[in-house]
């Protein structure tokens, strides 16, 4: 079985080979002084048996994580849980899926066949989330996937891995409000996703979020190779509730937005 420092360690390799500019903007935080803890963690995947999100938290579910709500993102056709673990400094997971029946017969053909062409075994491996795309797909399979969501040819381009890493702003010192956080990567030349403003949420609904854009990257494809939106890296600020205590969860309509960080051309 995985080790909670291990798997977390494979994630966080696995990211920056698809998202270099998150240690550029790691290290230019410490650069400042500041100590980077991470808020959460986010996984993708389909609505299908082999790969539900149930599946995909059992690695987490055997090393004390713990479900704490559910999302519903009607526009993006997703549904999603988020777990936490019993330690407060361990990043929560949050991992969502694509409703399959909602998108036309052919996309779900494609996708259905991909995901069964697959051992279960595959499946099963506590690694999994850092095991990138186990199918084949074509480019032509890949651009068709994207016109009906970008979402689903996401996950169908790149597999299993994590979509994105999160700081959590509150832990900052010098740069603990989003604004400032935010001016100080532009000032650095970092791209933000402004999809709904740059900011997503507010301190009425307990969080802020904003998020780079995705790096893009080369993907092989059976046919030829093609450059696509990766991962991205997301900040987070929380306030407390009435009781005094920080809102640990997500605001779907925040979330919907930061979705969009993987669009390309967005």
């Amino acid at each position: 079985m995985a080790q909670l420092g291990s798997l977390f360690d494979e994630m966080w390799k696995d990211y920056l080979k698809l998202n270099p500019q998150a240690q550029k903007i790691v290290d230019l935080l410490e650069a400042e002084g500041e100590k980077v803890i991470n808020d959460h963690i986010a996984l993708r995947t389909f609505n299908l048996p082999e790969v539900t999100i149930d599946v995909l938290a059992q690695p987490f579910l055997k090393l004390g994580y713990e479900y704490k709500g559910d999302y519903h993102f009607e526009e993006k056709k997703l549904y999603a849980k988020h777990y936490e673990h019993s330690d407060p400094m361990k990043p929560k997971v949050f991992i969502s899926e694509l409703l399959l029946e909602k998108f036309s017969d052919e996309f779900q053909k494609t996708i259905k066949e991909k995901v069964s062409s697959v051992p279960a075994s595959t499946y099963a491996d506590d690694f999994l989330v850092v095991k990138g795309r186990p199918w084949d797909l074509s480019s032509s399979e890949y651009n068709k996937l994207k016109e009906e969501s970008d979402y689903g040819a996401w996950v169908a381009a790149l597999g299993y891995r994590p979509n994105h890493f999160t700081i959590f702003i509150n832990a900052l010192t010098k740069l603990n409000e989003i604004r400032e956080l935010n001016q100080f990567l532009k000032d650095k030349g970092i791209e933000l996703n402004s999809s709904g403003g740059e900011i997503k949420g507010s301190k009425d609904v307990y969080l802020e979020q904003s998020s780079t854009l995705a790096n893009n990257v080369e993907v092989e494809f059976t046919d030829k190779t093609m450059t696509i939106p990766s991962c991205y890296f997301e900040f987070a600020k929380r306030y407390p509730l009435a009781d005094g205590t920080l809102y640990q969860g997500f605001v779907a309509k925040s979330a919907d937005k930061i979705f969009e960080s993987t669009n390309k051309g967005q």
